[in-house]
């Protein structure tokens, strides 16, 4: 597995494939607007997005179903670093 680093976002793709898609013309110019990106950066955090979304959508589903109570938060924080901003530092 490759891990390619673009921008500060991490990628991690067994395979590339090369596609044509016919997409209007005013939505992609208006995607790549918001994203400032190229096409093939847009399309890839638009398929992201949709990735991510039904992931949230999965964990939504199990809400009430698990049960937290048997974990320590302070305590499974002890082997991590922490940033400024609350998020985990990457040492690996």
């Amino acid at each position: 597995m490759s891990l390619v680093r673009t921008y500060g976002s991490q990628y991690h793709m067994t395979e590339m494939r090369k596609i044509t898609a016919y997409i209007p013309a005013k939505l992609l110019a208006s995607a790549q607007a918001h994203t400032g990106e190229g096409v093939t950066e847009t399309l890839r955090k638009g398929l992201e997005k949709l990735a991510h979304e039904r992931f949230y959508e999965r964990l939504r589903a199990l809400r009430g179903k698990v049960k937290f109570d048997d974990f320590n938060l302070e305590e499974l924080r002890r082997d991590r670093e922490f940033d400024e901003h609350g998020n985990v530092i990457d040492r690996g």
